[in-house]
């Protein structure tokens, strides 16, 4: 079966859970696995870890550990099996150094999740030249180039990966790739086709929580509410789609209802993003005393994953640039922009030199950040409010009422200020 893409999807923030703010890079869209619930993970490592006991020479069995230990990571948000998993890997390398394509996978992965993006098209290219069938391969080797920005070549990685397994983790990522370029009819058909395909319910929340900000964006907050709530009956208790819904209270201006959602979600997985989010939150609620609380949890939790190896200069940089440390901003991104030269990284690396009021350099950068067709709503808002800065009242309001007309709901943070500013300008 053929499905003709033209960009790659990006993987794995953390082991696929997004480390960013609502409406920043869209991915890491991990492609969906068949087991999630925390309690069938943790029985297969308990089997896995008594094989490996009993067999030590068993190479694929210490391959598979390191793969289990890091899905653990992705669904709990717990970054600290990440060294359990290298040595998994490491040792099913050192029983089997020939050959071991299986392994070399799962590196690619845990590079991914640890943002190495070099060090994951390194591994995933070394998978693929040991066995240029192995499908899972060919998605390390895309996710890790659209994260280095070489997106033509990570359309060549994804093609072949839909080639070899036209599932729901392939499907997914090509509907992502759609998605990239702004192309929103394809993903969401794409996307459709992951849910038909997915083989269990962690595979089908994802499609559905997937297919339910494609509602939310297009603002059709009846469709996003069912969608979510096909996805709670099959996963319940799933934290990305338990913060769609709140997303969808808040837009609907249940503010209760969308922080207890929140805060059902950061006790179970206090990951930057979703802390981030719901500081941003309470902060345009008005209780900016909790607010604080949130963003003070954001610099710890990211203290823990920067401690297991997890790069995250490009992921903070926004948070930083707009919680008044510019020079922390403009620092992470002098550092992460090299090694991530997406268009993710561009944006990010735009906004925090906004941020320090070096906007005259930032512009190009926003520029790039929106070269390859995304209908991102926050990127056309930082282009817009760069524009601003620097005097283009036309231009700035072409990006703010664009940013609006994405997703009127794309920021708790952001859209009372594009509002203002396009008050200002008369629009």
């Amino acid at each position: 079966m053929l499905v003709v893409v033209a960009l790659a999807v990006a993987l794995l923030a953390v082991g696929g859970v997004a480390l960013l703010p609502r409406g920043t890079d869209p991915g890491p869209a991990s492609a969906p696995v068949a087991v999630a619930p925390r309690d069938q993970v943790a029985a297969a490592i308990k089997t896995l870890v008594e094989r490996v006991e009993r067999l030590p020479g068993n190479w694929t069995a210490w391959a598979e550990l390191g793969a289990a230990y890091i899905e653990q990571a992705r669904i709990t948000g717990d970054p600290t099996g990440y060294p359990r998993a290298q040595q998994a890997l490491e040792r099913s390398l050192a029983v089997h150094p020939d050959g071991n394509a299986l392994a070399h996978t799962g590196l690619g992965a845990l590079a991914a999740a640890r943002h190495d993006f070099a060090g994951a098209l390194h591994s995933g290219q070394t998978a693929v030249s040991i066995d240029p069938f192995k499908a899972a391969a060919y998605g390390v080797v895309g996710d890790a180039l659209i994260e280095l920005g070489r997106y033509d070549e990570a359309y060549q990685a994804i093609q072949r990966m839909v080639d070899l397994r036209p599932d729901s983790g392939s499907y997914a990522r090509a509907s992502y790739t759609y998605e990239l370029r702004g192309d929103l009819g394809a993903a969401r058909e794409l996307m459709d086709a992951a849910l038909e395909a997915a083989p269990g319910p962690a595979d089908a929340a994802f499609a559905l929580e997937h297919l339910a900000t494609f509602a939310f964006d297009a603002g059709d907050l009846d469709r996003a509410k069912s969608l979510v709530d096909d996805g709670l009956n099959r996963l319940p208790q799933h934290p990305p789609l338990l913060v769609a819904r709140a997303r969808i209270a808040a837009a609907r201006g249940d503010v209760a209802a969308a922080v207890a959602d929140y805060r059902a979600v950061v006790r179970r997985l206090p990951i930057p993003g979703y802390v981030a989010e719901l500081g941003d939150l309470l902060a345009a609620s008005g209780d900016r005393a909790a607010a604080q609380e949130q963003y003070d949890l954001v610099r710890a939790t990211a203290t823990l994953f920067t401690a297991q190896g997890v790069d995250l200069d490009i992921d903070l940089a926004l948070f930083y640039a707009d919680n008044g440390a510019p020079d922390e901003a403009v620092k992470a991104t002098e550092t992460g922009y090299p090694k991530r030269p997406s268009v993710f990284g561009a944006d990010a690396r735009a906004w925090a030199l906004h941020s320090a009021g070096r906007d005259a350099e930032a512009l190009p950068l926003a520029d790039k950040a929106l070269s390859i067709g995304t209908k991102n709503a926050t990127m056309f808002y930082h282009r817009g409010m760069i524009r601003l800065a620097l005097g283009d009242k036309a231009g700035a309001a072409a990006d703010l009422t664009e940013a609006l007309r994405i997703n009127p709901h794309f920021s708790f943070r952001h859209v009372p200020l594009a509002r203002a500013a396009l008050a200002s300008l008369g629009q």
